[in-house]
This record gives C-alpha cells, structure tokens and sequence, in this order.
C-alpha cells in the first residue's frame, strides 16, 4: 500500500522538521513547505492526502491560503490548521471555509496522531479533483453569472441555462447541487415519457439536470412539463440547458410552448470563453492539475508565453475545447515546461484555415439585377457569414453586427435565414 502523503506549511523550520520526524516514523510520506508559496505551487503540481498549515506566515496567511484553494476548486483533502495564537474565532472561521480541524501550538503528540488519522479517514469519502464553477475564473462575467447562481441557490423553481456548446453549463447545474443529495443527468429522455413521477421518486430532494431540452420530442416535452408540475412535491429541482433559440423552435411548431414558459421563470446565459478570455490563462493551470490528479496525464506546468497564446486563441468549442488543447498539450510536449513554440503547434494543427482571399475574389452577385434584391442577396451572405462564425450563438451575433437582438431576429425574418443550429 502506498503511504499516504502530508504537506506540513510552516514558516518555522523546528516545528517542520519535528513534524516531519514524527510522521515519517508513523509510516506517512511527508512534503514541507516554508511559506504559502511553496505550498501552493506544490498543491497545483500533485494533490496530497492531507495538509497541515499554519496560519501565521509571513508571505500569505493560511486562512487566505484556505480560502484560494477553496475559491479555485482545490480543496478536495482535508486540511488541519495550526497556531501557536489560536482563538475559538480563528477555528471557527477555518472550519466554516473548509479546514477540518485546528491544532493549537505546541502540539500533542497524541492529539496531533489522532487528528491526522481521523482526517485521512474523512479523506477516503472526498471527490477527488474535478473542473467546478469555482473554477470558470473571476472575471466580471463569471462572477456576475455565480452571483445570479447563489440568488437562485435556496429556491427550487426550474432553472434554464442559455449558452453555446461546452461553455460549461453543466458546472452551474452542479453548483446548485447540495452534496449528499440525489443527482441525475437525464440521458435517456424517453423516461420523461414513460415515467416522470418515477424520475421524481428516484430523485427526490435532489437535482435532474437535462443537458438539451431542444432534443426532447413532442412526448417528452409534454413529460418535461409534467415533471415540472410535480417536481416541488418531490423537493426536486430541475435544470435544463439549451444552445439553441426556443422560442423560434415554438415559431416551427417543434418546442411546447407552455413548457418554454414554465422554464422561463428563470433564465441564465452562459458566457462563451471568448467573453471572460482573462480567465483562461487560471483555467488552463486549473486544467492542468485535474488532469494529472486525474491519472490521465503526468503534470507539466505551462510557461508565461504558452498561457498567453492560449489566452488569445480562439476557442469556438468552449471550454471542451479548451480542456482537449490542454491534454494534448500535456500529452505530447517533451520539455519540462509546455513553451508556446508546442502552443502554436497544437494550436495550428486544429486552426481553421481562412478561406483565401485575392483580387479576384468576387461575392456570388449577379450585378445585373435590380438594387434592393442585391442589397438584399448581400445582407443574406453577410448575415449568414457571422452566424457561422459564431457557431449559432446569437448574441455573439447581434455584438458583432451591432444590432439589438429584436432588430437581428426581424432582419433575419425578412431574409428567410434560418437560425437553427
């Protein structure tokens, strides 16, 4: 059996070097680390099976510490607080952001053993390591999208998320997610036809996530809107997500409409990467280390040029997309660092090309016929061209044209496009 792993942070040298004498003798494997700094690259590199960190540092205090690895999803061990100054309020406060125990200073050994058992036993039952909304960053838009999230925290009302493919939507159904509680990913939606007071049962007091409804038939539609109907008895509450435009689907006749107006209660739109890019480079080290925690890949730290042409990469599938460039970035570099020369290799291999463009490139008009039917043929490939370009997303749409919404929608009306995805 392998043996289990301690980080000791401590900025005294006695106190890290008794405690690594100590749990060496008891069969533990034991890292040290002199301030939050060496704690904190050595956290993003492996995750340890327990932490024991002192609150007093010089550099960053361990409550601050605690509170950035719970803030960007890392605080998946436990981790024992330690003080030579502590107070009840001090302990509490570790304990309420996450901490599992404190330990006053000097410590017993006989309290120190036993508190480390019981936090390696309490480990056993912790997920390991996994992409969360904490994670998405700390840009305006993912804060203001996390705050919304925390409003709808308490209430069970159906929630509907609006956003392109991979951009995360199933991170915030998770977030609202109470530990300990049922939850079910709806993958084989002909159970809503069949049986949704079953689904209700099977769930209850948990959460039913249905990554897109759009792909629901007419019978599932009408079971969706039954569930829904019945959901707060069972406790349940219902998340839907959607990259497509329901109320067009409701215009073809292929979306219920009073379904659309039970999930418009309440409504979120998800951002795409490409509207919180200032946050890829903290995704990408966040990427990094889930991964190699994970057992997929072995850990490679990205230097400060790579992460910046991550950062100004395009990225039309989202953070899918982001996390495939990203392990096959780890994969495949053969440096101890991951350069931006492997970036710009990776990148270019899956980099749509532009299509050429030359004096003799004509746009499809025929010239010959009368103004307003070429004005109309030319809106008709201008507007086409940024849709596609957008992947469908029709704000992203709407901000690169500079329309309001409601004026893109008639446009595209008048044209006879089609915004189906």
């Amino acid at each position: 059996m392998t043996a289990r792993q301690v980080l000791v942070v401590d900025d005294e040298v006695g106190i890290r070097e008794l405690l690594s004498e100590i749990l060496s003798d008891e069969g533990y494997h034991v890292k040290l680390a002199e301030n939050a700094a060496q704690a904190r690259d050595s956290r993003q590199q492996e995750r340890p099976d327990l932490v024991l960190l002192d609150i007093w540092m010089p550099d960053c205090d361990g409550i601050s510490l605690l509170k950035e690895w719970g803030n960007g999803g890392l605080l998946t061990m436990p981790v024992v607080m330690m003080s030579g100054h502590g107070t009840i309020d001090t302990a509490v406060e570790a304990t309420r952001i996450g901490a599992f125990d404190f330990l006053e200073k000097p410590i017993a050994l006989q309290k120190l053993l036993k508190t480390v058992n019981a936090a390696l036993k309490h480990a056993e039952h912790q997920p390991r390591s996994g992409m969360n909304l904490l994670s998405l960053g700390k840009s305006p838009a993912i804060v203001d999208l996390r705050t919304r999230l925390e409003q709808l925290d308490g209430l069970k009302v159906p929630l509907l998320l609006i956003g392109a493919r991979g951009c995360g939507a199933e991170l915030c159904a998770r977030f609202l997610h109470r530990s300990e509680t049922p939850w079910l990913e709806l993958t084989q939606a002909e159970k809503l036809a069949s049986a949704p007071l079953e689904l209700l049962e099977q769930t209850r007091e948990g959460l039913i996530y249905i990554p897109e409804v759009a792909d629901l038939g007419k019978t599932e539609q009408k079971g969706l809107l039954l569930l829904l109907g019945r959901a707060d008895k069972y406790g349940v509450r219902v998340v839907c997500a959607t990259t497509r435009v329901l109320p067009q689907l409701v215009q073809a006749g292929q979306f219920d409409e009073s379904l659309l107006h039970a999930l418009s209660s309440a409504s979120l739109n998800i951002p795409t990467l490409a509207e919180h890019r200032e946050d890829i480079p903290d995704l990408v080290k966040a990427m990094t280390t889930f991964l190699a925690e994970n057992g997929e890949v072995q850990y490679r730290e990205f230097d400060v040029a790579a992460l910046n042409a991550m950062r100004n990469a395009e990225w039309p599938g989202n953070l899918a997309q982001l996390k495939v460039a990203v392990k096959n970035l780890m994969l495949t570099s053969i440096g101890e660092k991951i350069t931006l020369e492997d970036a710009v290799r990776v990148l270019e291999q899956f980099a749509v090309p532009e299509p050429a463009v030359s004096a003799a490139t004509q746009l499809p008009l025929d010239l010959n016929m009368s103004l307003r039917d070429a004005r109309d043929a030319f809106e008709r490939i201008y507007f086409e061209h940024h849709i596609a370009k957008a992947g469908g997303n029709m704000s992203r749409v709407a901000e690169a044209v500079e329309l309001e919404r409601t004026h893109l929608y008639r446009k595209l009306k008048q044209l006879n496009i089609r915004t189906k995805q």
